[in-house]
């Protein structure tokens, strides 16, 4: 399909909503709801992703949770790349996945910290690039087994491993922002870290802390 006689502010604005629209499948509520779990947001971390699904003690909904949350992604940002669509909207497309999950408009807005769907725009923007920062999660959380841990570690790691490789770009402000906003959803993840607080993979799940009122 030829898409360059279209306005670019345009093909911009909608691959971002498409993108985002995509992006909004909670898959982590989708899938324990197929399975017959609790909602992951009703317990452990109360955030609706994989790492938070496998303290239901299920693995197998972990892993589609994992996999389907990463391709959702993925498939949008190779989408755009087998349409010839240039870096910018290649980018904002990426952008708009990762903002589906954190704030996913079809689950009132409540969404994970979407490590899984950061990897799988990395992984569509380029398989090495992807690849690398996989590694960086993969080797800190076999060594630490701290899920936010290995995730901090690959959001630090990607915008450095994407402009030491790939060079500075539209590309490269996609990633800073994804990284940026992915520290910053683990706030409370550092917070328990430094208080030496934090659950570890596999470990059992336990409702959150009732919040006080005020």
């Amino acid at each position: 399909m030829n898409l360059s006689s279209f306005d670019p502010l345009w093909l911009c604005i909608a691959g971002a909503v498409f993108g985002y629209l995509i992006g909004s499948l909670s898959f982590a509520v989708i899938v324990s709801r197929l399975f017959g779990l609790a909602d992951p947001r009703s317990y452990g971390s109360g955030n609706p992703g994989a790492t938070n699904v496998l303290r239901s003690g299920n693995k197998g909904a972990a892993i589609l949770t994992l996999v389907f949350d990463a391709l959702k992604g993925y498939v949008p940002v190779v989408l755009a790349l087998q349409l010839g669509l240039n870096e910018a909207v290649v980018t904002l497309v990426g952008l708009g996945a990762f903002l589906g999950h954190l704030w996913p408009v079809f689950f009132k807005f409540e969404g994970g910290k979407g490590v899984a769907t950061a990897a799988g725009v990395l992984l569509g923007f380029s398989p090495a690039l992807g690849g690398l920062v996989l590694l960086v999660w993969l080797g800190m959380a076999v060594v630490f087994r701290y899920s936010s841990l290995a995730s901090l570690s690959a959001a630090v790691a990607a915008p450095i491993v994407q402009i030491a490789g790939w060079g500075f770009g539209p590309l490269s402000i996609g990633v800073i922002v994804m990284s940026a906003l992915l520290i910053w959803r683990h706030e409370a993840n550092i917070r328990k870290l430094l208080a030496g607080q934090e659950s570890k993979l596999g470990q059992k799940a336990k409702p959150p802390t009732p919040v006080e009122p005020q």
